[in-house]
């Protein structure tokens, strides 16, 4: 059997890991002092505060190096969609830390518990009238120009389109200086007064308009990206239908209700927190969260979840988690958290836009220092060539495109029932060249029932199911579940001294001082307790397909259950559809080669091998990874190490599973198998957008430098240019919220 105890699981966790840090290069010094840094923050204050001013990385920029050389902040963490800045923090130094935010000219608000459940980020946009009196005047300044009216008139009307339209910009402006910081709001302000000193009236007063202009439209463009996360928050109703303790119902906020609590849900309902039936039945939509296409029946004893809706039937439940623990609340956590975990195409814009920006600032200063100086140009021409640099030297364009695209994809994802970990999960997703299935629960329905038993001891019929029994209710493997459930007529279960479980092989247990084995056709090979006679037997079942589970002795095989499990309906879709893509598939599995090899021909599989232990999965993974992009797809609890080796581990049916959503770094909420080829989909989908704003910001950028250098760039244009590529790649990485799946 392929089940592992908890024990192995954690150390196997742990082993994996340390695969994934092998590339690391640091000193004993250093990771001496990474792990003082490291129990340094783990034993800090963790302050979430809502920046709602921090709507561009140029803002994380600026409060990054605020804190980089203060003792006090441990750690920054950036969540730029939702507004969001954590800092880890030594105790009692908070009130100065939000002192430093504001000296930036930020209004910093603490997020409690209670102010961040379920709450969306409120924008205070700015209002649209000023800008259009200011629009209007600044082509009266045009005018004006045109018209040849007098200049101090001209001047006027640009002086106040400016005061009208650009204040809030040259606020921002003056504060990223003051911090050593050229961001687009520094960097259009110095280019804006320079255009006023060399007499650009009109121009000045035009690009500061449109400027302002196109920052609000981006602003309430990037707004749909922060609805698509907090959308989430908003499945599970915020109020429950609760049993009081003198048998009336009342309504309590679902934040409040104690695990225990009996909740009553009427058809139609969304389900407020997580429980399990105790009385009803009912068909529940799971898809909010699971992306499950058909209701689920549910009746006593089944659990139901957060967020999900209850269709036709009335029940009442017992709650198994808070509102903070539920199912959704984990799944807007893993969301939230990978948004901060930066994709490998967002980690290569940062440092392209840490290059770019200074470059473009020295080309600037040579072309409005250089011609006057060396050949005679005229100062006021090239001083202007230089300021419409300016405006081309500021990179939010390439910057924000990449964020909003990633957490579009995200947000999709997550309600699809795709859970995906972090953006480099996503990207690495569409070069996956082989999968990696698990069988039982992964490939077949993992859900086996007993098709034959047979005794080889007629006199102790009774007691050798008894054995079986107790032995299998002891064992958390589905085979060995199926079992007990089969044998649960057996009267009562046997006392056992001791329970040992044997991964890859099966279980021993100690009943009334006889050892018994319960376990796999190889189990009983090591023992050396199987006969010609039986390998005929079991030769049969297993070209069937078939799984065998076998009870036995020191010295003989008491008992032969043959259990059969049927192959999901997805399962040959979603492999017909990896092969349509080109990739590789191979089953691994613990089952004999005969049943593996049966498995494998009813989905088409490419290869399959079997007998395999969890170390020997391992290595098969380990040597795929060698020349392959591999993603192992198991259930999220047996074969961790394989899960946490492969470049990709996809945990199947992981709704309501903390094991799942901690080991794998992507989660299918139900157990369909088409979720990989959408996974993929999305992944080369994401992947085609980023490129195409990437090329897009830098061929804008480039076209319009040769303009400028030519003398055809005017300001107004290079406004065109920047901000009009930064609102298009943002409209562009929004469609991935509308990509199908």
């Amino acid at each position: 059997m392929d089940s592992l105890k908890e024990q192995n699981h954690q150390s196997s966790h742990h082993n994996c890991c340390a695969c994934h840090e092998q590339h690391a290069e640091a000193s004993t010094a250093s990771a001496s002092a990474t792990t003082a840094t490291s129990g340094a923050i783990k034993n800090a204050e963790r302050t979430q505060i809502r920046i709602q001013q921090m709507d561009c990385p140029t803002e994380e920029a600026m409060i990054r190096r605020l804190f980089e050389n203060k003792a006090d902040v441990l750690q920054l963490n950036f969540n730029l969609i939702q507004r969001i800045l954590t800092v880890s923090h030594r105790a009692g130094t908070l009130d100065g830390i939000l002192e430093g935010i504001r000296s930036l000219g930020f209004e910093p608000e603490v997020l409690t518990a209670e102010s961040s459940r379920g709450s969306e980020v409120v924008i205070s946009h700015r209002p649209w009238w000023p800008l259009v009196i200011a629009a209007l005047i600044a082509l009266l300044a045009e005018i004006s120009y045109l018209a040849a009216w007098p200049q101090w008139l001209t001047a006027a009307f640009a002086l106040s389109a400016i005061a009208i339209g650009g204040l809030h910009t040259y606020k921002k402006g003056w504060t990223a200086l003051r911090t050593g910081n050229l961001n687009i709001n520094a960097l259009m302000s110095i280019a804006v007064t320079g255009a006023l000193l060399i007499g650009e009236w009109p121009e000045a007063a035009m690009v500061m308009v449109l400027f302002s202009l196109a920052e609000v439209i981006e602003a309430r463009s990037l707004d749909r990206a922060r609805r698509a996360i907090s959308h989430l928050m908003e499945l599970a109703p915020d109020k429950a239908l609760v049993l009081q303790a003198d048998g009336s119902w009342q309504h309590l906020p679902a934040h409040e209700v104690p695990i225990g609590s009996t909740v009553r849900i009427a058809p139609g309902q969304q389900i407020p927190l997580d429980g399990e039936i105790i009385s009803g039945f009912s068909s529940v939509n799971q898809a909010p969260i699971s992306g499950e296409s058909q209701p689920v029946d549910k009746s006593i004893g089944d659990p139901v979840y957060a967020g999900t809706i209850n269709l036709n039937g009335a029940f009442d439940y017992q709650v198994t988690a808070t509102a903070d623990n539920s199912t959704l609340a984990r799944i807007i956590q893993r969301v939230e958290e990978a948004q901060q975990a930066k994709a490998p195409t967002q980690r290569f814009i940062d440092r392209f836009a840490a290059i770019y920006t200074p470059a473009i600032l020295v080309l600037a200063l040579g072309i409005a220092l250089l011609p006057p100086l060396l050949v005679d140009g005229q100062w006021s021409a090239w001083i202007y060539k230089a300021l419409v640099m300016l405006v081309i030297a500021c990179p939010c364009a390439l910057v924000i495109s990449t964020p909003v695209s990633i957490v579009s994809a995200l947000a999709t994802a997550a309600r699809h029932g795709i859970l995906i970990k972090g953006g480099s999960y996503l990207e690495t997703s569409r070069l996956l060249n082989y999968l990696t299935f698990d069988k039982t629960g992964t490939i077949t329905e993992g859900k086996p029932s007993l098709n034959e038993a047979l005794i080889f001891d007629a006199e102790r019929q009774t007691t050798i199911r008894r054995i079986a029994a107790t032995i299998a209710a002891r064992s958390d493997h589905p085979i060995s579940q199926a079992l007990a459930n089969a044998l649960s007529s057996a009267d009562d279960k046997l006392k056992v001294t001791s329970f040992e479980a044997l991964p890859g092989r099966g279980t021993k247990a100690l009943i009334e001082g006889n050892s018994y084995y319960l376990g796999s056709h190889r189990l009983i090979h090591e023992l050396g307790v199987c006969s010609e006679a039986l390998e005929q037997q079991l030769a049969i079942f297993e070209a069937q397909g078939k799984n065998t589970t076998l009870l036995c002795n020191d010295s003989e095989v008491l008992a032969l259950f043959v259990m059969a499990d049927s192959v999901k309906a997805s399962s040959r879709e979603a492999i017909k559809e990896l092969h349509q893509m080109g990739i590789n598939t191979m089953m691994l599995s613990g089952d004999n080669q005969l049943a593996v090899n049966y498995i494998a021909k009813e989905v088409a599989i490419n290869q399959a091998k079997g007998n395999l232990l969890p170390e020997d999965k391992l290595q098969i993974i380990h040597e795929l990874s060698a020349h392959n992009r591999v993603a192992m797809v198991g259930d999220g609890i047996n074969d961790a190490p394989s899960l946490a080796r492969a470049d990709i581990g996809i945990a199947m049916g992981s709704i309501g599973s903390d094991a799942a959503l901690e080991t794998a770094d992507v989660a299918l909420m139900d157990d369909d198998l088409r979720k990989i080829p959408a996974l993929i989909r999305l992944s080369r989908s994401t992947h085609r957008i980023l490129l195409q704003n990437i090329s897009f910001a830098l061929g804008l950028k480039a076209v319009f430098l040769i303009l400028t250098l030519l003398g055809y760039g005017t300001m107004w244009m290079a406004v065109f240019a920047d901000m009009g590529a930064s609102l298009l790649v943002v409209l562009n990485g929004l469609r991935l919220l509308r990509h199908p799946l």
